[in-house]
């Protein structure tokens, strides 16, 4: 399956999407070597979850989650300045919306593949020396922990940017770091003490007895950008993180 692509040069409104972001050597650098403008700090979010089902004028009950996020206002601003920022130097199309839609669909397919160990998939999606460390990881996960990573599009039930970076290195090129908070529910069984600070939750599909427990799991994942003239405009996923799974 074709990834769905993000590019910063074009808006796609209506299929905003996360396109196979080759990876070039010279996207892979030693953070020592960057200066870094202060990125604004991750965004304080709490999500609480209600779940329950309807069964009015005899239609299929149908499993409702909602996720309400608190965000710290004064970060939720200096966040905006960071758009404004992009908008202005480097990319006069970029949209924080339509970039979070091309997000979404990038953490579905990427968790995806990991929960199936198809690491090859992952080339030209993911930095590749971070595939290498992920390949370490996730082989040695057990079953349940590999089902837990991935994160279908109707599972995932919140996201939002945590993190806005813009870099320069000592040769001048310029890089923008996104990483994106997403909160997604899980089926997978795993032990209580296995996921600090995972929800626990039942969810009602229908009549009596039917009722399945997931979990809340979080995972982070951070997007990079290259906006030195000349280079192709792709995103790049460069760390991730999954709950207590993937640290």
């Amino acid at each position: 399956m074709a990834l769905p692509v993000i590019r910063g040069c074009c808006r796609t409104p209506s299929s905003f999407s996360f396109t196979r972001l080759l990876l070039n050597d010279g996207l892979i650098l030693n953070r020592s070597n960057k200066t870094r403008i202060p990125p604004s700090s991750s965004a304080g979010v709490k999500a609480v979850v209600r779940s329950y089902s309807s069964d009015q004028g005899g239609q299929k009950p149908v499993q409702k989650v909602m996720v309400v996020g608190v965000t710290n206002p004064f970060m939720w601003f200096r966040t905006r300045i960071y758009y404004f920022l992009i908008r202005a130097y480097f990319d006069k199309e970029f949209s924080i919306e339509e970039f979070t839609e091309g997000a979404k669909q990038a953490f579905s397919h990427v968790s995806s593949l990991l929960s199936k160990c198809q690491f090859e998939g992952l080339e030209g999606l993911v930095a590749k020396d971070l595939i290498e460390k992920l390949e370490d990881k996730c082989k040695v996960l057990p079953l349940s922990h590999q089902r837990a990573l991935s994160a279908e599009p109707e599972e995932i039930m919140y996201t939002t940017p945590a993190d806005v970076g813009i870099y320069y290195d000592d040769d001048g090129r310029k890089f923008v770091s996104i990483l994106m908070r997403f909160w997604y529910l899980t089926n997978a069984r795993l032990p209580d003490d296995t996921v600090e600070g995972a929800r626990v939750f039942q969810v009602a599909f229908g009549g009596e007895g039917k009722v399945e427990t997931k979990r809340l799991l979080t995972a982070n994942y951070e997007f990079q950008r290259e906006f030195t003239q000349g280079v192709t405009p792709d995103w790049t996923i460069t760390r991730i993180e999954h709950s207590k799974l993937l640290d």
